[in-house]
C-alpha cells in the first residue's frame, strides 16, 4: 500500500452493511483506474436488514474500519461517502413538464436542473424523503425518446423520472453514527446503484441487465436498459436468512451454521455428488451431530429459490422481463455461495454471471478486493471520485484547511468584538458625567 498519496485526491467510501462495515480509501491514477490505498473490514453487529438498529455498536465498528484504512494510507480522514440500503427503500415513476419562455434559445443544463429540482417538491408519505432523482428520457415539443436534450430548441420540455425514496429516520441514523466518529458525510448513495457502477459494463447496461446484490440482510435489485436505471427494489431477505434456516434445520449454533454454509454449502443439491457426512461438535456433555452434504444443500436451495422468486417478481413488475439481453449479474456476499449462478439460470431461465468489482481497479490491487462482497464499497468510492472531479464535493485537504481558516477567522472576529465591547464599556464608565441634567 502506498503512503505518499496527495491527501486532496483521496476519497473514502463507507459501506455500512448487515454483516460487515467496510471503509475503502482510494484515488484515480493517471490512467483513470481506481488505486485503492487502504481498506478496513470489520463485523457489523448494530445493523439489521440494512438499517441501523444499535447506534453504539455501529459507531464502534465504523471507527474500527476507518482506523484500519487510515493505518494503511498514513492519512487521517475527515469526510466519507456513505451508502444507504434497507427494506424501507422504495421507487416510483413521475413525469415532469417545463414550459420555456423562448424557443430560440437552446435548452441548457439549467433547464434540466429546474426539472429535477421540481421533482424534489413531490408530496411523499410522512417520514419519507427523496434520495435520488434519475432522468429516464426526455420529450421536446412532442419529440419523444431523447436521452440528452441539451443544445436543442423547443418550448415544452418533458421528462420521465425514476425517483428513489427512503425513510428520513434511517438516513438520519446513518448521519448520526458517522458524525459520532468525528467524520462528515459528503454524500449518501443508494447501495444498489453503487454496486452496479462497480460490476456492470456499459454494454450490459445498454443491452439490459438485472443486478442482484445478495447481502447479509437484504437483496438489492437494479434493472438497467438502454444505459438507464429503469427499476430499483429491495427484498428483505439475504444470506442471514439462509444461515438461520441451517441453524434451525440442523439444530446447531449460529456460528456453526455460518461455517457450514460457507465451507460446505451449495445452492444446488444436484451438484453434490460425494454426499459426505459432516460432523458438528455438540455442546458440553452432548453428542456430536451429523448431517449429509446433500441435505445441507437442500436447505440452502429452498431459501435461495425463494429469494430468486422475489427477484423474478420484481423483474416482471418492472416490465423489462423480455428486454434483459444481459440477463442477471449476481454480486454481494451471497454470490459466493457455490453454484448460486447455476441455480439462478435454472430457476429464472436467464443467463447469469457472478459480478466482481475488478474492472475499474488499477493493476496491483489487493487480492481480497476481487470478492463480490466489496462491490458496494468500490462503487461508493467511484461515486465519490466522480463527485470530486465534478466539483460537487471539496477535496479532503481543502476541507480541512477551510475548517481551520474559518475557525481562526471566527475566533479572531469574536476576540475583536469582545475587545471592542470591553473598551467601549470602559470608556463609557470613565467618561465625565454630563452636566446638562
Amino acid at each position: 500500500m502506498e503512503t505518499n498519496a496527495n491527501n486532496s485526491d483521496i476519497v473514502v467510501a463507507l459501506d455500512i452493511g448487515t454483516t460487515k462495515i467496510c471503509a475503502i480509501a482510494g484515488r484515480r491514477d493517471q490512467h483513470g483506474k481506481l488505486e485503492v490505498l487502504g481498506f478496513g473490514k470489520v463485523a457489523s453487529e448494530g445493523v439489521l436488514r440494512g438499517v441501523v438498529s444499535n447506534i453504539e455498536k455501529t459507531v464502534n465498528a465504523i471507527s474500527e474500519a476507518v482506523e484500519m484504512a487510515q493505518r494503511n494510507t498514513g492519512h487521517t480522514f475527515k469526510v466519507v461517502h456513505v451508502g444507504i440500503a434497507g427494506q424501507h427503500i422504495k421507487s416510483l415513476q413521475h413525469r415532469g413538464i417545463l414550459t420555456r419562455d423562448n424557443d430560440h434559445t437552446e435548452i441548457s443544463k439549467r433547464d434540466i436542473d429546474r426539472l429535477v429540482s421540481d421533482m424534489y417538491k413531490l408530496v411523499l408519505p410522512p417520514g419519507d424523503k427523496i434520495l435520488h432523482v434519475i432522468p429516464q428520457e426526455y420529450t421536446v415539443d412532442n419529440e419523444q425518446g431523447i436521452t440528452d436534450p441539451i443544445g436543442m430548441s423547443g418550448i415544452r420540455l418533458e421528462a420521465n423520472f425514476h425517483i428513489i425514496t427512503g425513510q428520513i429516520s434511517a438516513s438520519n441514523n446513518i448521519y448520526r453514527c458517522v458524525e459520532r466518529t468525528g467524520l462528515k458525510v459528503a454524500n449518501m448513495t443508494l447501495e444498489p446503484i453503487a454496486s452496479a457502477s462497480a460490476v456492470l459494463s456499459d454494454e450490459e447496461k445498454e443491452a439490459g441487465v438485472a443486478l442482484v446484490d445478495i447481502g447479509g440482510g437484504t437483496t438489492d435489485i437494479t434493472i438497467f436498459q438502454e444505459g438507464i436505471i429503469r427499476h430499483t427494489a429491495v427484498v428483505p431477505f439475504g444470506g442471514n436468512v439462509i444461515t438461520k434456516d441451517i441453524k434451525e434445520g440442523c439444530t446447531v449454533m449460529k456460528p456453526q451454521a455460518e461455517k457450514l454454509k460457507v465451507k460446505f454449502g451449495s445452492a444446488l443439491s444436484e451438484e453434490v455428488y460425494d454426499n459426505r457426512i459432516i460432523s458438528i461438535p455438540g455442546l458440553r456433555g452432548h453428542d456430536h451431530k451429523e448431517i449429509s452434504e446433500k441435505n445441507l444443500a437442500r436447505i440452502i436451495q429452498a431459501r435461495a429459490e425463494e429469494i430468486l422468486d422475489y427477484v423474478i417478481w420484481e423483474i416482471r413488475r418492472s416490465g423489462f422481463e423480455r428486454k434483459l439481453i444481459g440477463g442477471i449479474v449476481l454480486t454481494g456476499g451471497g454470490a459466493l455461495l457455490n453454484h448460486i449462478d447455476k441455480l439462478s439460470e435454472f430457476h429464472t431461465g436467464m443467463s447469469t454471471r457472478i459480478g466482481t468489482p475488478v474492472e475499474h481497479l488499477a493493476h496491483g490491487y489487493h487480492e481480497q478486493l476481487s470478492s463480490p462482497i466489496y462491490a458496494t464499497g468500490i462503487g461508493l468510492l467511484m461515486k465519490g471520485l466522480d463527485d470530486l472531479e465534478a466539483g460537487l464535493v471539496q477535496p479532503m485537504l481543502e476541507d480541512q484547511q477551510q475548517d481551520t481558516e474559518e475557525e481562526k477567522a471566527n475566533a479572531s472576529s469574536s476576540e475583536n468584538w469582545y475587545d471592542q465591547l470591553f473598551r467601549r464599556t470602559k470608556e463609557w464608565f470613565e467618561a465625565e458625567p454630563d452636566n446638562e441634567f
